[in-house]
């Protein structure tokens, strides 16, 4: 999730189409992957889901502000 908060960071500052569109794809991973790990409760408590939902929130409306 790091990452792809890191790769939309750099694409709404460059606003390069690219970027943009890498950090659409790396942030629609890192939803699939949180949505797996949810349903399978793979015993990680759920402060991390919580941040990592906020986290993905965040980064989801920053892209959507960029591509506006």
């Amino acid at each position: 999730m790091l990452s792809a908060e890191h790769m939309v960071g750099q694409a709404t500052r460059s606003m390069d189409e690219e970027q943009l569109e890498a950090a659409t794809n790396a942030l629609n991973d890192a939803k699939t992957q949180l949505q797996k790990a949810m349903a399978h409760q793979t015993g990680v408590d759920e402060a991390f889901f919580e941040m990592s939902q906020e986290l993905i929130a965040k980064a989801d409306h920053q892209l959507k502000e960029a591509k506006e």
